[in-house]
């Protein structure tokens, strides 16, 4: 048999072996203006093999190769290698990045998430289209624009809702209603410049305490926190301290870390420095402006995913005693990310620098420098960890994140908590109650789920038939499995065979034992579909152990003085 021979292949191959020899003369050109740092040979022997590699594969390998998805690979493969925090922005997802940075976007101001095959509004964002059309939380959309959206992806939803503000959308979507059945019906929200705040509530815990939450460090970020201080210490007269809560917090612009910072210390104090291995990366950023307030008291509350520009904020406090710092030890991200272009449109955001705050210390938690041999990363060694002092002489460490000082330690979720958050058990109670109830009998700050609520939660739970498995079931498990291996599993059957009953019949008290975290849990959801993020925030307060211990220390002088002291 005579093999079949595409009469143009050979002109295709030739044609894309041209391009790539192309590629490969641009790359040398532009080793030619390259700056190594002294490594240049070493660059180009690399690049050098790596190209000639490329082109044998693209030659000869048995299959098709599509140079995108073949390159991309090679890209990010190479950069996890380095930090998490180094990685490669294509053209497609450029417009994800810019909304990272400036937290604008056109939509119609909902989140949605798929689950039990049915795309549902997760949220909804006050002031904008869907809020106005009418969309609740818990409602299924079916049909975007004439696009049936059943089995897409969440992602492809959310492309097909985006678009040019001032646009329409047209949705057919389905609601919860008090008889248990889905009601079809169409709405039609408008498109608008999704802003999304980096301040999502601010108000009074009680009339001398403040409360500010702050999410991201976007662009505005510090505009937004002295507008929201300036409506409270204005129009509150005993407002005597604020607190800045950053829990939760990723970090964001650097910029905006300084502007915050900026508002409660002096004009010319340093705030954060920058050293790289380059010194164009060297840098001191100084407040600019005079504060605002100086006399207030100011406690900062953070946890461990508190991170980045959130640590500079909360360091830069801790290390001019100008706060209290309050809650969990911080992520500990002390490592500077800046973007630069390449070609078609592409971006490299890139480690460039570590920061120090203003006691000189880096709290850089993770070494990426150096790698186990399985290639992970261990934290700094203790051996390594310095001591480092505050304005008051306080004894504050470097290599770990910022420690508070007040530590609070905020419970762990229990594991049917986060069973039944993850199986979207309590969201879908919250449908249920507010396909019965058109308004909370209370405002957010006062409402709380009754005793009669909870117990019919707890019965409708009952009837879900969800399973989870508990940490002590995982151990048994474990032990049960080793025992085998090692020759003792016949000995300790009836045993292990005990504890599994006696571990299954306690599990089933675990809607009683856990009630108070699952009613909160239940409390913020059901608030959230009346009044929003603000509204359950709010809602919060009234059990967060951290700002109950803030507020204490805020409320008493000698207290808030005696943790700025050495």
């Amino acid at each position: 048999m005579i093999p079949f021979r595409n009469p143009r292949k050979p002109y295709f191959q030739a044609m894309r072996n041209l391009r790539i020899r192309l590629i490969l003369i641009l790359f040398g050109f532009s080793l030619l203006s390259f700056d190594g740092g002294g490594n240049y040979f070493e660059i180009s022997k690399n690049i050098d093999m790596f190209t000639t590699m490329y082109k044998e594969l693209n030659s000869y390998y048995v299959d098709d190769i599509e140079p995108n998805a073949f390159m991309q690979r090679g890209m990010d493969a190479m950069l996890e290698g380095l930090d998490p925090y180094t990685v490669f922005i294509s053209e497609a997802d450029i417009e994800d990045y810019r909304f990272q940075t400036t937290g604008r976007y056109g939509g119609i101001g909902c989140y949605v998430r798929q689950y039990n095959n049915h795309i549902v509004v997760s949220e909804v964002i006050q002031g904008y289209g869907a809020e106005e059309a009418g969309i609740k939380g818990g409602d299924r959309i079916l049909v975007v624009d004439g696009i049936d959206v059943q089995g897409l992806a969440t992602a492809e939803v959310g492309d097909i809702m985006r678009g040019e503000p001032n646009t329409k959308v047209t949705m057919r979507i389905a609601r919860l209603q008090a008889n248990g059945e889905y009601a079809e019906m169409e709405v039609y929200p408008s498109r608008q410049e999704i802003q999304v705040l980096n301040v999502p509530f601010y108000g009074m815990i009680n009339e001398n305490v403040g409360y500010i939450k702050l999410s991201n460090f976007m662009e505005n970020a510090a505009a937004e926190v002295e507008s929201a201080f300036l409506e409270l210490r204005d129009g509150n007269a005993q407002m005597e301290s604020v607190i800045l809560d950053l829990r939760g917090n990723p970090g964001g612009l650097l910029r905006e870390a300084v502007k915050i910072c900026n508002l409660f210390i002096e004009k010319d104090e340093l705030v954060v420095e920058t050293k790289g291995r380059l010194s164009e990366w060297d840098a001191e950023f100084k407040t600019r402006d005079n504060p605002i307030d100086l006399e207030i008291k100011v406690a900062v509350l953070i946890n461990h995913s508190s991170a980045s520009a959130s640590e500079i904020v909360s360091g830069t406090l801790q290390d001019l005693d100008r706060g209290v710092v309050i809650g969990e030890r911080s992520y500990g991200k002390g490592l500077v990310q800046t973007t630069r272009p390449l070609s078609y449109n592409a971006q490299l955001k890139l480690t460039t620098a570590k920061y120090y705050i203003p006691s000189g210390r880096c709290i850089q938690a993770l070494n990426y420098a150096e790698r186990r041999e399985d290639g992970s990363v261990g934290r700094i060694p203790d051996s390594l960890i310095q001591e480092f002092t505050t304005r008051n002489g306080r004894r504050v460490y470097d290599g770990g994140g910022i420690m508070p000082d007040l530590e609070v330690e905020m419970p762990a979720p229990s594991d049917i908590a986060l069973t039944l958050l993850s199986e979207h058990l309590i969201f879908d109670y919250a449908t249920i109650f507010q396909s019965h109830n058109t308004s909370l009998p209370q405002s957010p700050g006062e409402y709380y789920v009754s005793d009669s609520l909870f117990s019919a939660f707890a019965d409708w739970l009952r009837t879900q038939n969800f399973n989870y498995t508990t940490q002590s079931e995982d151990a048994l498990e474990s032990l049960r499995e080793k025992s085998k291996e090692d020759g003792y599993y016949e000995a300790i059957k009836e045993t292990l065979e005990a504890l599994d009953i006696e571990l299954s019949r306690d599990k089933g008290s675990d809607i009683d034992k856990h009630e108070d975290e699952l009613r909160q849990l239940l409390n913020e959801e059901i608030v959230r579909r009346y009044s929003f993020e603000q509204g359950s925030i709010k809602s919060s307060f009234q059990y967060d152990q951290q700002i109950q211990r803030a507020c204490y220390v805020l409320n008493d002088d000698a207290t808030y003085n005696a943790y700025l002291q050495p």
